[in-house]
C-alpha cells in the first residue's frame, strides 16, 4: 500500500496546482462515479452538421471511477486515467448520491499517466460543498 498512498499524494499535488487557478477552492475527498455525455453532435468541434439527429442519440455512458480533490461551489477538480477535452460534458455523481450535477469540462492538465480535469457545473448545486 505505501505505493498507492504515494500515487495518490502525487496526484493530489498536481490537482492542487490546477486548483491554484479556482479561487476559493477547497480541498475535498469524495469518491464520484463519473459518466460521459456522448453522441452530441459536436465531434467536428463546430456543432453543425448533424442537425436533428444529435437530439435523438444523446446518451450518457459511465465514464470511470474517481475522487474530488478540489471543489469550488461551482466547480470541482478530479484526476482521470483517460482524457477529456475542453467543453466535454460529463455527469458527476458522489457515491452516496447526495451529489448528482452535469458539468462541462472547462480545464485539463495532461500527464502522462492521468489527466487532471476541472469542471463546471451547468445549473447551480446547493449546498453540495459547505464551507465554515
Amino acid at each position: 500500500m505505501p505505493n498507492q498512498a504515494t500515487a495518490r499524494a502525487r496526484e493530489s499535488d498536481i490537482v492542487s496546482r490546477l486548483a491554484s487557478f479556482f479561487p476559493g477552492a477547497t480541498p475535498v475527498r469524495i469518491p464520484i462515479k463519473l459518466s460521459r455525455h456522448t453522441g452530441n453532435g459536436n465531434g467536428n468541434g463546430n456543432g453543425n452538421g448533424d442537425g436533428d439527429r444529435s437530439a435523438h442519440e444523446n446518451k450518457t455512458v459511465f465514464f470511470q471511477d474517481t475522487v474530488i480533490e478540489f471543489g469550488t461551489p461551482h466547480e470541482v477538480l478530479f484526476v482521470v486515467d483517460r482524457p477529456l477535452e475542453f467543453a466535454d460534458s460529463v455527469l458527476v455523481e458522489s457515491k452516496d448520491g447526495s451529489l448528482h450535477a452535469e458539468a462541462s469540462v472547462v480545464a485539463v492538465q495532461y500527464k502522462p499517466e492521468w489527466t487532471v480535469v476541472a469542471v463546471r457545473f451547468l445549473k447551480p448545486v446547493p449546498n453540495w460543498i459547505v464551507k465554515s
